[in-house]
């Protein structure tokens, strides 16, 4: 592996302007090369008509709310109107208005004036962020908005501003041009065009709109477009993203929080693997400028060069308790709503069509995995997809989660359960085959079901709960049926998860996360002989996770159960635990996910703790002590992942 947040010599070309030294010392910091071609220069317009008849109406109080797009356009709004009015006046008339800032830049400049906006639009800070919080916050009917303007005027928002009832007043304050000096950006379109640049980053929309007007004028925008083909392209939030699809092409990585200094050290830490990845899809024939994550192909050589090459990578030498160069880790829900690109999907899709469209499943996957840099992909999908064609109906509802329609709490409604018709579930499978095909042969596929206990549970008390009276009231008071349900479970997740492992699935993990809210006698009657008679049908040859919550009564049981590797929860001491299950079987785990909402500090302190007890034997593979939860920090999150690899490298 190489050194983590550091681009490791590669070639970055930036076309920053206004902080090209600052871009360029950033790159030297990460362990770039970089070339800086400025591609633009801010004219501020000297005599705004525009501004001044603003500053009329805004003290006559005929302005309800002023958007200030940019910290540079708010001072140059002052300092335009400034020549004609008191600030004085300016400020107590702004006062008066609803005063909304796009981000933190603004605010600033608000600030050395002694004003607060009144809404300040969240990260990414697009405009239809803004139009999203204003939507929210701020009824627009009838209001008059002053909006200031940079560079060119975004006819999008203010249309979208218009249909919403609001009286828009554009207030543009400078405009953009080329620098006067644009060899430098010639110089950067031919190195791009001939494939001698790495990386190139892009930290506004006018910068591709300034490149390819150059590119013209010297009549080379196919040989940048088919440069770009192989060349890792890093843009710093949406709207900048949203321009480059317009040119056809489609950016590599966009951080969380559109800021430079995130943009250069997340592309720092992937860049190498980004760099590879995009130039091997290109060599087997893909259209890397417009292309998704799926649509990757890293060989074209035989399946069986793909699966050795797999059954070499770190993940699953450790899961067969052989020595590995560092300790790999993966993390449960590593594609989930804390992550942007996820919500993006979601948001146009409901949880069971993302579940149900193989495309959406495998890029969800692919997306976590090129993200983070994790050693392993787990398939998206939901433990409770196997209970559909059992008969049982079921939907998810927003915030109230899983709800089973028909809840089986009766002999007779166990009997009713259907036979499991392993086709049903094929939109799994086809996302299996699409993952596998476009993941990393280095990194190993998890394909996954639901432990019967489980799974029965929520069949039984029709959704989530705490104590379970349903669920034990059948198995106390029906034992005959319970075992019956339980086989039938058993019969049908080992054929879900064999079709998972022929169509792709490296490894299985079997989530038993209610099991914990059983006694040790209770789970040696009515579960170990179902997770054991599951376990012996998987394929020979294919490891099994065993992973559970609360659990830590029940670790010497589930080992019996079968697989070879455990998973740990965070409740446990792993070094303890594992000494109790015996090192002949691998372990995973543990830390407490509501770590990661902690410092980075933090998260390093307790992480050691954890890889100290583990990283010595062969046999540990890291990851959380559940799945990670849905506000936790991104930043947080590659912290985590680059720490252990650079703590465990040997």
């Amino acid at each position: 592996m190489k050194n983590p947040n550091n681009f490791n010599g590669l070639k970055v070309t930036s076309f920053e302007s206004r902080r090209a030294n600052e871009i360029e010392k950033l790159i030297l910091y990460h362990g770039g090369v970089p070339r800086v071609a400025p591609s633009m220069r801010e004219i501020p317009l000297s005599e705004s008509k525009e501004a001044i008849k603003f500053a009329k109406e805004l003290i006559a109080g005929n302005i309800d709310m002023v958007i200030l797009m940019t910290g540079v356009g708010t001072r140059a709004l002052i300092k335009a109107v400034s020549t004609k009015f008191e600030i004085k006046d300016i400020k107590n008339a702004i006062k008066k208005t609803t005063i909304v800032a796009r981000g933190p830049k603004p605010v600033a400049a608000l600030r050395e004036l002694k004003l607060k906006p009144k809404i300040t639009v969240p990260e990414p800070n697009t405009w239809r962020d803004i139009l999203s919080t204003l939507t929210s916050e701020a009824t627009l009917k009838g209001k008059k908005v002053a909006v200031q303007e940079y560079g060119i005027s975004n006819t999008e928002f203010i249309s979208a501003l218009k249909k919403k009832g609001a009286k828009v007043t554009s207030v543009p304050i400078y405009k953009w041009a080329l620098p006067e000096d644009i060899e430098p950006l010639k110089a950067a379109i031919r190195g791009i065009s001939d494939s001698k640049e790495d990386i190139a980053l892009f930290t506004s929309s006018q910068q591709i709109y300034h490149l390819f007007e150059v590119a013209k004028k010297i009549g080379s925008v196919k040989k940048l477009k088919h440069g770009l083909k192989s060349t890792v392209i890093g843009s710093i939030g949406p709207t900048t993203s949203e321009t480059l699809y317009r040119f056809g092409i489609n950016p590599d990585y966009e951080p969380d929080s559109p800021k430079m200094g995130n943009l250069i050290r997340e592309v720092a830490r992937i860049g190498a693997e980004l760099v590879n990845k995009k130039r091997t899809a290109l060599k087997n024939g893909v259209d890397t400028n417009q292309w998704q994550p799926q649509d990757m192909i890293w060989s074209k050589s035989s399946q069986k060069s793909r699966k050795e090459i797999t059954h070499n990578s770190v993940f699953m030498k450790a899961c067969r308790l052989e020595k590995t160069d560092y300790t790999p880790v993966w993390l449960m829900r590593q594609a989930g709503r804390y992550m942007r690109e996820y919500r993006e999907l979601r948001a146009n899709v409901s949880f069971l069509e993302l579940c149900k469209i193989p495309e959406l499943a495998a890029e969800v996957t692919l997306r976590a995995v090129d993200r983070l840099n994790v050693d392993a992909a787990i398939i998206f999908a939901d433990i409770l997809l196997i209970v559909e064609p059992l008969g049982v109906g079921l939907e998810f509802s927003k915030g109230e989660g899983p709800r089973i329609k028909r809840p089986v709490r009766s002999g007779k409604a166990v009997d009713r359960i259907k036979d499991f018709n392993p086709e049903s579930l094929n939109y799994v499978y086809e996302a299996l085959k699409i993952t596998r095909r476009a993941l990393d042969p280095t990194k190993a596929l998890i394909g996954f079901a639901g432990a019967p206990f489980t799974v029965a549970s929520y069949m039984i008390e029709g959704g989530g709960s705490k104590n379970y009276e349903n669920t034990k009231g059948l198995m106390y008071k029906d034992p005959d049926a319970w075992h019956v349900m339980m086989e039938k479970l058993s019969l049908a997740t080992a054929s879900y998860l064999n079709n998972q492992i022929q169509a792709g699935a490296d490894v299985i993990q079997l989530f038993d996360s209610w099991v914990g809210s059983l006694s040790r006698d209770d789970y040696k009657e009515f579960v170990q002989p179902h997770m054991k008679e599951l376990i012996s049908n998987i394929k020979p040859g294919t490891p099994v996770i065993h992973f559970g919550t609360g659990t830590g009564a029940l670790l010497d049981l589930i080992k019996e159960s079968g697989s070879q590797v455990i998973g740990l929860d965070w409740r446990v001491d792993l070094a303890k635990a594992w000494k109790h299950i015996g090192y002949d079987k691998a372990v995973m785990g543990n830390l407490d996910p509501v770590i990661l909402f902690s410092t980075p500090s933090e998260i390093r302190k307790r992480t050691k703790k954890i890889l100290d007890k583990g990283k010595s034997r062969p046999g540990f593979i890291f990851n959380l002590g559940h799945g990670i939860l849905p506000k936790t920090p991104v930043d947080n999150v590659l912290a985590l992942i680059d720490y252990i690899h650079e703590y465990t490298q040997k």
